[in-house]
């Protein structure tokens, strides 16, 4: 492996300045299970790593008091994430998620920013955060911005980072009653396997009526960048929503899927699974939205 200069930043305009100094030869590093296993393998070869994981404040995981947004801190490891009973009890499609990410070992140093930033198609960490319409932070030589999950990916191991810039938080805006959410990756065994598609639902039912007002399918694995299924969750809004609903829904999901087939499954099988699970994270919606209320 290429020896590098290993960089220990303590704030966030200490870690930009890092990187204007270092230019093109410089790279960001967090938890390192990515970066570290790809400067191994040659696929990248940096002369300097400049590390986040000294940078104050921002593995936070916490409800915003003025505004009652969810902040989670893009250093907030999968198995602070895991571990999180706010997590666990108001926002259990995150839970969905990262329970099943890697080992117990690389849940405790992989990081949900480095899950987002590394914009792999098969990466979890991102489809519960589309599906509850998240905000990613983001700070760099020009200062801040903002810009809406759905639209930081560009392709795979691309997104809209600009050179320097950080990712530093994602932002979820409050959910309102009778919201439920839920995701389930595929695989072909249970245990420490890239999926072959990943589903996100978050519904939201009027609380008289039970009628849908609101819906999110965010499917993983199923185009090049994460992908929400508009048609499917326009089907869904002013329904009462039942199992023959969602198996409907879930049909419409698989026709707007972009799924290909690959040397881990085939692209018609993939869109019986999208089908599958859409009606099946639907109806668990439905019984975490009846359990809450």
């Amino acid at each position: 492996m290429k020896k590098f200069t290993y960089l220990v930043p303590q704030t966030l305009d200490e870690a930009v300045s890092l990187f204007e100094s270092h230019g093109d030869s410089a790279i960001y590093v967090a938890g390192g299970t990515d970066v570290v296993v790809k400067t191994k393998q040659g696929k990248i070869a940096p002369d300097y790593l400049i590390s986040l994981k000294h940078l104050s404040g921002w593995d936070r995981v916490e409800i915003n008091p003025d505004t009652n947004e969810l902040v989670i801190g893009a250093l907030a490891t999968h198995r602070t994430l895991e571990n999180s009973a706010l997590i666990r009890q108001q926002y259990p499609i995150i839970h969905d998620a990262v329970q099943h990410i890697g080992s117990t070992q690389i849940r405790n140093v992989a990081t949900i920013g480095g899950n987002i930033v590394n914009a792999v198609p098969s990466a979890d960490g991102a489809i519960p955060l589309i599906a509850l319409d998240g905000v990613a932070k983001i700070y760099g030589p020009n200062g801040k911005r903002a810009v809406d999950l759905i639209h930081f990916f560009e392709g795979p191991g691309q997104t809209v980072l600009n050179a320097g810039e950080i990712l530093t938080e994602i932002v979820i805006p409050p959910q309102t009653s009778h919201t439920g959410g839920a995701y389930q990756k595929f695989g072909r065994r249970a245990a420490m396997e890239l999926p072959l598609i990943g589903v996100g639902i978050v519904l939201t039912l009027d609380p008289d009526t039970v009628i849908c007002q609101k819906a999110r399918i965010c499917l993983g694995v199923a185009a090049p960048t994460p992908l929400r299924t508009l048609n499917a969750e326009r089907f869904l809004i002013g329904k009462v929503l039942n199992e023959n609903i969602l198996f409907e829904a879930g049909k419409i999901s698989a026709e707007e899927s972009r799924v290909r087939d690959s040397i881990r499954g085939q692209a018609w099988y993939r869109r019986e699974m999208v089908s599958v699970f859409v009606r099946r994270m639907g109806m668990l919606c439905l019984k975490r939205i009846e359990e809450n209320n």
